[in-house]
């Protein structure tokens, strides 16, 4: 914690400079996985972000999903690092074939740097993306039509 003694007059004040969440009342500390929650919502509200994380990730997600009760795993693909004031955010990814890499990375960028801010008073450092794949539609095995035998 860093504290500015100002003299304003006869008395002196002391203002902080923790930011929102250190306050004179007490302190907030923000969980790694909320944070990754967050930024895997904001990443799946980009248009053109076809799943999140890498092969593995994928598949461990897919078979969870078909577990009769479970949900998504939002923080899917994400990575974090969470200090006192700042994060650092990892972001793994699928894209839609045709979309503009460079532009999808700075929407995904410019939404989860927001989102994040906004939802915990932390500053966003630095969000690294990584693509792992681009999805064509009939890749999964749901979209694809069934083929004909080629035996009897």
């Amino acid at each position: 914690m860093t504290e500015q003694k100002q003299s304003t007059g006869n008395e002196l004040s002391t203002t902080r400079s923790d930011g929102p969440l250190v306050t004179d009342h007490g302190r907030t500390s923000i969980a790694d996985t909320v944070v990754a929650k967050i930024a895997g919502i904001a990443t799946r509200e980009v248009s053109g972000v076809h799943d999140l994380g890498g092969g593995a990730a994928r598949v461990v997600g897919a078979v969870r999903e078909r577990i009769p009760g479970s949900s998504t795993n939002m923080s899917q693909g994400v990575a974090v690092e969470v200090g006192e004031r700042q994060t650092a955010i990892d972001i793994d990814l699928v894209t839609e074939y045709g979309v503009s890499i460079a532009d999808l990375a700075a929407g995904v960028r410019s939404n989860v740097t927001s989102s994040v801010e906004r939802m915990t008073g932390l500053e966003v450092t630095e969000v690294n993306i990584s693509v792992h794949d681009v999805y064509l539609p009939g890749d999964d095995a749901d979209d694809a039509e069934p083929r004909e035998s080629r035996v009897e």
